[in-house]
């Protein structure tokens, strides 16, 4: 992947300029200026609180920023509702707590938005979701209910829903941290299939043997700051930043 400098802006799918949002008084983003290009999967770490997950979520305006430009596919941001809505077409989201609709069985969670926003046929969706259930190794949980399933099936059904959607972007925040341990792998196997299908990915993360092996660039978030990014091997063998190599000396 080109880095982010030599790339114009036109082959990226998501920019952000100067990006900055404020909870009341407490600034949480400062100042995030990266792009995104097409088919590219980031992998964004740091310490708690340092913004990562609210940078990914101001993606797809589950957050709103205050000041500065957030494009996607060519979209800006704003507070038009409809640029809002078209840019939620484009963009997947899995989250750490699954947030799948408990009175809903696993196929009716799949197929609700294709139908409901895309005007999908029920049975088009549904047999795009029996695909999708296949391609994230669960096919035979289709008619049962989130309740039913363990932490890991219910994170690759909300992964399977996601890509109902047929996503342009997929965003993950923090996928696995509310799964045990023999879980995780489920579900880095799932998402590092996606990363080699061509899904342009922005993934937070700890999870460092899936930075090093899938993405294509790491970014280091601390105190609001995107204080550092680069390739992974630059990351994890020549750090530049010295909040960056104290941080990789305690988890890793």
């Amino acid at each position: 992947m080109a880095s982010s400098e030599a790339r114009s802006e036109t082959q990226d799918i998501i920019v952000c300029r100067n990006v900055h949002k404020w909870y009341g008084e407490f600034h949480a983003l400062r100042g995030i200026t990266t792009n995104v290009g097409r088919g590219e999967v980031v992998v964004i770490f740091g310490p708690s609180g340092s913004g990562k997950s609210t940078f990914i979520r101001t993606i797809n305006r589950l957050e709103q920023h205050q000041r500065g430009d957030i494009i996607v596919d060519g979209i800006e941001l704003s507070n038009d509702i409809r640029n809002i809505d078209a840019i939620r077409q484009e963009v997947g989201m899995v989250f750490q707590s699954f947030n799948l609709f408990p009175h809903l069985s696993v196929m009716s969670n799949i197929t609700l938005a294709p139908i409901k926003v895309r005007k999908t046929p029920a049975a088009e969706a549904e047999e795009t979701a029996l695909e999708l259930l296949r391609r994230v190794g669960i096919e035979e949980q289709a008619d049962k209910y989130p309740s039913q399933l363990s932490g890991g099936q219910q994170q690759r059904v909300a992964i399977a829903r996601a890509l109902a959607m047929q996503p342009k972007v997929m965003l993950f925040d923090e996928p696995t941290s509310a799964l045990d341990p023999e879980m995780i792998k489920e579900v880095l196997d799932v998402m590092q299939e996606l990363a080699q299908s061509g899904m342009t990915m922005m993934v937070v993360s700890h999870e460092m043997g899936f930075a090093r092996e899938v993405a294509d660039r790491m970014m280091m978030f601390d105190e609001g700051v995107l204080v550092e990014e680069g390739p992974p091997e630059q990351i994890f063998e020549d750090p530049q930043s010295d909040r960056t190599k104290l941080f990789l000396s305690q988890i890793l």
